[in-house]
């Protein structure tokens, strides 16, 4: 079974360690409150963003959060056609008129960023993102973004295969 870190056949990776997510979501968070961006909802794009959003939740005190899913990459560079959003869908009846900051992970080619961000733009809300990683590539800009960096990306939510059931 592929996982999203198994990178070991690559020679340039950028490794971010639990301890340097903690510096990265503090010195982002500060870079949003600073803006003076107030966002009332934080929507991670699932599944890479979960844990991004969940700490810049915690860090700029917004108890609002949601989720919206995609499937783009499938395998280290390795990626469907075009991504899709998958079920559960946000309810986008609750974040019209509504300040969010979608928070993913990478914006690595930006077409899930971009998908989102139309998504959600298109029911009114007024929409910012923030990543951890931005990329020359990207199709999409982000409001903040802690790092640039055109390497391929080993986070440590994702730096180990899935555990398996114990024998």
């Amino acid at each position: 079974m592929a996982y999203h870190a198994d990178s070991s056949d690559l020679e340039n990776k950028e490794v971010l360690t639990w301890e340097g997510f903690g510096k990265a979501n503090r010195e982002l968070a500060q870079s949003i409150v600073d803006s003076g961006f107030e966002p009332d909802i934080i929507i991670a794009v699932a599944r890479g963003g979960l844990v991004p959003a969940g700490a810049l939740s915690y860090s700029m005190g917004v108890k609002l959060s949601d989720a919206i899913n995609v499937e783009f990459y499938t395998d280290v560079h390795e990626t469907l056609p075009d991504p899709v959003l998958l079920e559960p869908l946000l309810d986008t009846n609750s974040i019209a008129n509504k300040k969010l900051l979608v928070v993913d992970d990478v914006a690595d080619s930006g077409r899930t960023l971009d998908l989102v961000l139309k998504l959600l733009q298109s029911h009114g809300a007024e929409v910012r993102s923030a990543v951890i990683y931005g990329k020359s590539r990207s199709v999409v800009s982000p409001d903040y973004v802690w790092k640039h960096t055109d390497e391929w990306i080993v986070f440590p939510w994702s730096d180990q295969p899935p555990v398996e059931r114990s024998q």
